[in-house]
């Protein structure tokens, strides 16, 4: 940032100066007044376009938490936030198709809140200045989906679980009420920030929780996600709901698990953390979706 500043101090020396030469009766009161009641001027620099020749900051690897005018917030995975600008000068692509080699160029519009990205930066005026974006073109998609907000562009793109929706809602007529049913078995599955793609680990912990369920008569499954408190509100309930919908796709598609057997699932943002957000720890054990086993209590003998 270059600033200039017409302070108080530099009018008061030239007033000082000036009363030997002029003589105090000379000096009008209310010129000095005047001088000394101008205001501060701030002239603030703007992002440069060639970015050539400036020094090489840091690859930044996360998330855009927040966004401000040409200010970016990037989140990475150990919860850590870095402030980033940009400027006409940032190179930002999108990079998708055969085995994600085409790459679209894209401009600063494109840089949603919630897209995931890697960032290079260079050294700029005591700050970072983004010289190239990187994102996949599935994320801004996606990205885009959450900021319209709406259940219905949601659920286009939910993959699997509008299919089985007459099923679910004939389930949601049997069960008007969950303290009917006792949970007889919690697995729960965790993720990285800002992301919703399962695990390995967590894809063979959830074929494990159907094949236990399905040794159950009458068993039925409750998938709930949830996230840390990185982010806003909005953009986290939509990634919890877009978590427990690939946990459920996958139930259904790859465990073989009966769609009319499985509740609706939900999506819970922020509540019920098992742990501290404050810490990085904390915050991975609540990036998760719960799969709850449920038997009727009349059924269970409870």
């Amino acid at each position: 940032m270059n600033m200039i500043s017409n302070g108080p101090k530099l009018y008061a020396m030239a007033a000082i100066l000036a009363v030997p030469a002029m003589g105090a009766a000379s000096v009008s009161a209310q010129e000095l007044d005047s001088a000394q009641n101008e205001e501060v001027i701030n002239v603030y620099g703007s992002p440069p376009t060639d970015l050539s020749g400036l020094a090489q900051g840091p690859d930044i690897e996360g998330f855009i938490s927040a966004r401000t005018g040409n200010t970016l917030q990037i989140t990475s995975p150990d919860g850590t936030t870095t402030t980033v600008r940009v400027s006409e000068g940032t190179d930002i692509r999108g990079r998708g198709g055969l085995l994600g080699l085409g790459r679209t160029r894209l401009t600063t519009a494109d840089l949603l809140n919630g897209l995931p990205v890697t960032v290079g930066t260079v050294q700029w005026s005591n700050s970072l200045l983004a010289s190239r974006v990187r994102f996949s073109n599935s994320d801004l998609e996606t990205a885009a989906m959450i900021r319209g907000a709406t259940s219905q562009r949601f659920a286009e793109q939910g993959e699997a679980i509008e299919v089985n929706a007459a099923a679910t809602e004939a389930l949601r007529g049997r069960v008007a009420n969950i303290d009917q049913y006792n949970v007889t078995g919690v697995t729960n599955v965790y993720f990285d920030t800002g992301r919703w793609n399962l695990t390995p680990s967590g894809e063979s912990e959830l074929c494990s929780v159907a094949r236990q369920a399905n040794e159950t008569p009458n068993a039925l499954l409750l998938v709930v996600g949830y996230t840390d408190s990185v982010g806003d509100q909005d953009y986290n309930q939509v990634l919890s709901e877009r978590r427990a919908g690939r946990v459920v796709n996958f139930l259904q598609q790859e465990c073989d698990w009966a769609p009319y057997r499985m509740m609706t699932p939900t999506g819970m943002a922020e509540s019920d953390p098992l742990a501290d957000n404050s810490t990085p720890a904390g915050r991975a054990q609540n990036r998760r979706v719960s799969v709850n086993i449920l038997v009727s209590k009349a059924l269970d003998g409870a």
